[in-house]
């Protein structure tokens, strides 16, 4: 066995396979990842139960393997209190743009054919979806 925050199989040969601008979304559970994610694109489901696995956490892990250049969150409503979004700014560095785009652009974005992974999550609070642009890795 390896010795990784990661030991997915899956996961692992997906993110080796992301390259420089490919998209990756982490989706909350109440995503639909076959209607709303492009037709190539990789598909990982991580959600076990609900609550299992979280987007934070996966989050937290892909970072470690690969470098972001640029996360999109869906947009949310002015009176909504989106509390994922300050967790995701926390782990994301610095140099991560960060871009809000409203419902139907986001479909539009996570259908395109720069999405090449998907991942499932038991992320159960609303407005959780993100898409992630992977950015070269300096060595």
């Amino acid at each position: 066995m390896i010795r990784s925050d990661i030991i997915h199989p899956d996961l692992l040969q997906a993110l080796a396979q992301c390259g420089h601008k490919a998209q990756i979304l982490l989706a909350d559970a109440n995503y639909s990842l076959l209607t709303n994610t492009a037709p190539r694109a990789r598909i990982i489901y991580l959600n076990f139960s609900p609550g299992l696995i979280s987007s934070v956490v996966i989050l937290e892990k892909i970072l470690g393997y690969i470098s972001i250049e640029k996360a999109r969150l869906m947009s949310s409503p002015a009176d909504f209190n989106n509390t994922i979004a300050g967790e995701y700014r926390h782990l994301l560095t610095a140099a991560s743009e960060l871009e809000y785009v409203e419902r139907e652009a986001f479909y539009a974005l996570a259908k395109s054919s720069d999405t090449v992974l998907a991942i499932a999550s038991g992320e159960t609070r609303r407005f959780a979806n993100i898409l992630l642009t992977v950015g070269p890795t300096v060595l």
